[in-house]
């Protein structure tokens, strides 16, 4: 909102208040100040001149030789080069001396031979914006209007010496999107009344219902909608002074009666708009939603496409402006317009913010809607553009306004306690402080015997509904710098992770650290990605729909990090980065509800990916590409720096889109029981077809089950002072079984002696057979206080060769 100082020292005294000190003001009392800009950009000595003659130069075709009178004892002659000017115009003259933005200075000069006492000037040579004005002023001199006083300062003519203070208003303080709603904030700053516009109209004994009629059909997206009726308007352009308050407030001036429309809506807050009245079939006004297909072409010539849910203002068959938003050409003011149909109304801001999003056009009409306008000023904003209307339009004034009123507006009625306030702020404030601040505020109110306030809140200010918005209301008047500072009492606790946030980071740092890419993907996407890996994602589980999405790719929550990350990798690959190690923590989302009446499970997990190569090819080696071994490994790495190694197992498994071979099922083994908390292993082959992937190998886990079990103490043991004794076992069995049992199987058997077992080789051939494989075990036998003897171990060694022959029909390999 851009506020011409000038124009609100018409509402309020601002005497002994600078551009600079006003914005200081209002930017300690809440409403922030953006900058204070000057419309003199270096203006001096520029008068008002009035072309007496115009002649051809006589050495040059596109100078012409201009006298003029600028109010002084003599006549100047200037030469000037523009195409426009003429004879019997009044013109902005830069007198000898004169000084023009950019600080260049007007001496006498010689033109071809030809003196020139000055310079004529054109609107961008004052350093106005050109944008801003006429569009029959854009282009060579300024021409001004008739009457216009000779010899005046163009700065008073073009309301040039003026401030324009540019205010950013926060979404809850939509009043001073008003001349009158800034003043109503200085005056409970300064304590200095506020001068309201004279708004009477002088109607003429025709009545206005026999000419229109108002009908609300959309009832809820309008609450109240009001017309007038204007004859005989003669359509020209607008007032001097009225064209330099809306350039100031930065709106191109157009004619008198679409100015004065503009001009009040800045003036009250409230957006009007003018109906040819001729075109408006037989008067009728309806306020309805927009039909399915309907087409309205607006004012700025594009043909729009409406939806249900847009409000038009139509004649009862076709719309004629959407509403709030911008008018249709078939009802538009042009240069032949006579009569006007002036509409005043209170729409839904809820709904002219949709549609004017989806349409486009966000105007000054529609941001006043959307943020809410005061339904107290619906009627004096129409009364005050129709007696502007009769005033410069040459309108006659129908008597009475045509409304449909359907909700009652009231102002809000606030209690809240002298105790209350002061409890809140901190301060020790008095009664007649708090009046004050309140009378201030033009907010009528009753003090009760026990130091209660109750405070009618003028509907001006829709941001008041609550106590604590009145007590906000004394504090920003009282002055924020003037409440008292208080020493913060209580315990102090230092800040600290929490142990999920420090294994989240740890996990990073490792995975980071092993050469793995973070990705952070949307939580959002296409329904059919939650189809994929429903292992993962819960069969039983619905995914979670958004209520209103972007768009259909992201319509749902996700179930599931891994389709992102396959996304992530395919995109990578088709930009010729074939090896990817990439990573994910994140949530997912679960619902057991088709319709959702509660808020869903969120958990968090891990998802890991890698595909192509893990080194490059070198002189000294080749290149390896990731197999099933290298993810194992690194969740491997991870339980174990969580210190949960002992409670992971794994188990051959098959989900859907992982390969049947080459999967495993992630057991986590605590105070419950063995659960499931997920899977690692390589991409079905039809899965990775489907997404233009070589072999790829992924791993989504849970993360809540280690959370409650991981264990970050370091636990320190002495070296070993006893030799250790090592022995192998290879052994033939069915390829059924799985090394896991193995060694699962020796250490129950080995018991304490038995320090580690690893496997080390496994063969598979046809001298074995197609159903058999040689697994060798090494064995690492050792006791902490003594030196084993050979027989002991022999004993022991032999009972694990038994255990191996007995659960899995083991045979000793030769």
């Amino acid at each position: 909102m851009n506020v011409s100082y000038k124009w609100l020292s018409e509402y309020i005294e601002l005497n002994g208040y600078t551009g600079d000190q006003l914005a200081e003001l209002m930017t300690s009392g809440g409403i922030e100040i953006d900058v204070v800009e000057s419309r003199n950009k270096g203006v001096t000595g520029v008068v008002v001149g009035h072309v007496l003659t115009r002649e051809k130069h006589p050495d040059a075709d596109k100078l012409s030789v201009c006298t003029l009178d600028v109010g002084g004892p003599e006549v100047l002659q200037i030469v000037c080069g523009a195409k426009n000017v003429a004879a019997g115009q009044l013109v902005p003259v830069a007198t000898i001396g004169a000084v023009l933005p950019g600080d260049f200075a007007i001496k006498r000069a010689k033109l071809r031979g030809v003196e020139s006492q000055g310079m004529i000037c054109s609107a961008k040579e004052l350093g106005l914006n050109e944008k801003l004005l006429p569009k029959e002023q854009q282009e060579g001199i300024l021409v001004l209007p008739e009457g216009t006083p000779i010899g005046a300062s163009i700065l008073d003519v073009l309301g040039i010496d003026d401030e324009v203070l540019e205010l950013d208003l926060t979404p809850n303080r939509s009043d001073c999107l008003s001349m009158l709603g800034v003043a109503y904030e200085i005056g409970a700053l300064t304590g200095r009344s506020v001068k309201l516009p004279d708004n009477r109209v002088n109607d003429s004994v025709e009545q206005a219902s026999a000419h229109v009629s108002v009908r609300i059909e959309a009832k809820e997206q309008c609450s109240h909608y009001s017309a007038r009726y204007i004859k005989g308007v003669q359509i020209g352009p607008s007032p001097q002074w009225m064209q330099n308050r809306l350039m100031a407030a930065g709106i191109r001036p157009i004619s008198n009666v679409v100015d004065i429309t503009n001009f009040v809506m800045l003036e009250y807050g409230q957006p009007l708009h003018a109906f040819d009245a001729d075109k408006v079939e037989g008067g009728r006004i309806v306020v309805r939603m927009a039909n399915e297909g309907e087409v309205l072409t607006t004012l700025d010539g594009q043909d729009r496409k409406l939806e249900p849910h847009m409000l038009v203002i139509t004649n009862g068959q076709e719309p004629l402006a959407l509403a709030g938003v911008m008018g249709g050409a078939n009802s538009e003011v042009t240069a032949a317009t006579v009569n006007i149909l002036l509409e005043s109304a209170r729409f839904d801001g809820g709904t002219i913010r949709k549609t004017s999003r989806q349409v486009g056009l966000r105007s000054e009409s529609s941001v006043r809607f959307e943020k809410g306008v005061d339904p107290a000023r619906v009627i004096p904003a129409l009364d005050r553009a129709a007696s502007l209307m009769a005033k410069y339009a040459s309108g006659h004034v129908l008597e009475g306004i045509v409304e449909e009123l359907t909700e009652q507006p009231k102002d809000a009625v606030i209690s809240v306690s002298i105790a209350k306030i002061n409890r809140y702020l901190g301060t020790e404030l008095a009664k007649l402080e708090i009046e004050t601040i309140f009378g201030r505020l033009q907010f009528p109110f009753e003090l009760s015997t026990d130091g209660v306030f109750t405070v009618s809140v003028p509907s001006r200010r829709g941001d008041i509904t609550r106590d604590v918005d009145l007590i906000e209301e004394v504090a920003r008047l009282f002055g924020y710098d003037n409440i008292p500072t208080t020493a913060i009492e209580g315990a102090a606790t230092p800040g600290a992770l929490t142990k999920p946030q420090a294994i989240r980071r740890e996990l990073r740092k490792r995975l980071t650290d092993a050469g793995l890419h973070e990705v952070i993907s949307y939580s959002f996407t296409h329904p059919d990605r939650t189809k994929l890996f429903p292992a993962l994602a819960g069969a039983d589980l619905f995914p979670v729909r958004l209520a209103l999405p972007m768009s259909e790719d992201r319509s749902v929550l996700r179930t599931s990090l891994l389709p992102q990350l396959l996304e992530t990798a395919a995109y990578n690959r088709n930009r010729k980065n074939d090896d990817v190690a990439i990573f994910e923590i994140g949530s997912v989302f679960h619902t057991d509800e088709e319709a959702l009446t509660r808020l869903p499970h969120e958990k968090h997990r891990l998802a890991v990916l890698l595909t192509g190569n893990k080194n490059v090819t070198e002189w000294n080696r080749k290149a390896e590409a990731y197999d099933f071994y290298d993810l194992k490994g690194i969740l491997e790495t991870l339980v174990e720096v969580l210190g949960v190694s002992g409670s992971i197992s794994y188990e051959a498994a098959q989900p859907e889109h992982m390969h049947p071979g080459r999967t495993a099922a992630v057991v986590y083994h605590g105070e419950r029981g063995a659960q499931t908390i997920g899977y690692l292993g390589q991409l079905h082959p039809t899965t990775q077809i489907d997404h233009d992937l070589a072999d790829t190998y992924v791993l989504e886990i849970e993360l809540a089950p280690l959370y409650a079990a991981a264990d970050f103490d370091i636990v320190y043991k002495a070296l070993p002072r006893y030799p250790a004794m090592e022995r192998d076992i290879a052994v033939v069995l069915s390829r059924d079984v799985a090394a896991g049992k193995l060694i699962d199987a020796v250490q129950e058997t080995a018991g304490a002696l038995l320090e580690s077992v690893r496997i080390f080789d496994i063969f598979t051939g046809e001298k074995l057979g197609s159903d058999k494989k040689s697994v060798a075990l090494s064995l690492v036998y050792r006791h902490a206080e003594r030196t084993l003897t050979d027989e002991e171990v022999t004993e022991r060694h032999a009972e694990v060769v038994t255990k191996l022959e007995q659960s899995f029909a083991a045979e000793l390999r030769k």
